[in-house]
């Protein structure tokens, strides 16, 4: 990634809509609700989302999220991301999603993916994927990560998806306490371990975990920074500025909103510069 010619780089952006796989609509009620509750209906393919980001010059990093066990609905495959990140390597990175209960499967799969395709991160959303973090079936797919020493990020806090949803979509919150990464972050110190979003109703877990284990941070995504909890902003000035990192979410919230929020959301000028950008330079080794 040509990190010096970007304004930014969005630590978290969604591939949201498959152009290797067929249509397939399993599931699509996930959608609708999402829809309903972030106030936004747009799907774009994985190029018309590079296309935004390169138009803004901003760099991206993307993923999707692999949900088959719970969900049983089809992923977008880690590949289809993975060429396009090759294909626009001076602004986007591929992150991958594997289920962990694929277990050792997954960690094989893992492992294929970061020698022949160039993945350089992972992500997990443990309400979506219905397990708790330091489930011992996720070690193995946290052992590769661990060993090659890239970054994962976790969903934390309240899950957009399911909500209001009959039954929230069976869907349990309690899965993306941010408490729960304390003890993936003992077990694996070589896996800088990313908590997604302001981890409402968590916040001051996560905080916690974060101030505690060096190798966690925080990404700021799925919320406009003028909703932030008043606590994130404290330590993204003081204690954890340089482990805070921004994400947009992507397409749910775009970046053109967040950043000018983020203006006005009192965060101190002289830290700005590296959640924009400076901490994702060193979390994704690109010094």
């Amino acid at each position: 990634m040509d990190h010096q010619n970007l304004i930014a780089i969005d630590i978290h952006t969604h591939a949201e809509v498959s152009c290797w796989n067929p249509f397939d609509n399993y599931g699509e009620e996930y959608d609708r609700a999402a829809d309903k509750y972030f106030k936004n209906a747009r799907r774009p393919t994985i190029a018309e989302t590079v296309a935004y980001y390169r138009e803004r010059k901003l760099g991206l990093v993307m993923f999707t999220v692999d949900s088959e066990a719970k969900l049983g609905r089809r992923r977008i495959p880690n590949e289809e991301i993975a060429q396009a990140a090759r294909e626009n390597a001076d602004m986007m990175i591929c992150f991958a999603s594997i289920d962990p209960h694929k277990g050792r499967m997954g960690a094989r799969e893992a492992e294929r993916l970061i020698a022949e395709h160039g993945v350089r991160g992972f992500k997990f959303h443990p309400t979506v994927q219905g397990y708790h973090p330091y489930d011992r079936m996720a070690w193995p797919i946290y052992e590769v990560i661990n060993a090659h020493k890239l970054p994962a990020i976790f969903h934390t806090g309240h899950s957009g998806i399911g909500s209001g949803m009959r039954c929230g979509g069976g869907l349990r919150l309690e899965y993306s306490n941010p408490i729960h990464l304390d003890d993936v972050a003992i077990d694996f110190p070589d896996m800088q371990i990313v908590m997604a979003h302001p981890s409402w109703p968590w916040q001051d877990e996560a905080l916690s975990v974060a101030t505690h284990k060096p190798n966690v941070w925080i990404d700021l995504s799925g919320w406009s920074p003028k909703y932030f909890p008043k606590q994130l902003v404290q330590y993204a000035n003081t204690l954890l500025k340089d482990r805070v990192l921004f994400g947009s979410d992507y397409p749910l919230i775009t970046p053109e909103r967040w950043m000018k929020d983020f203006e006005e959301a009192g965060f101190k000028p002289e830290v700005m510069p590296g959640i924009l950008k400076g901490n994702a330079v060193r979390l994704l080794g690109l010094e």
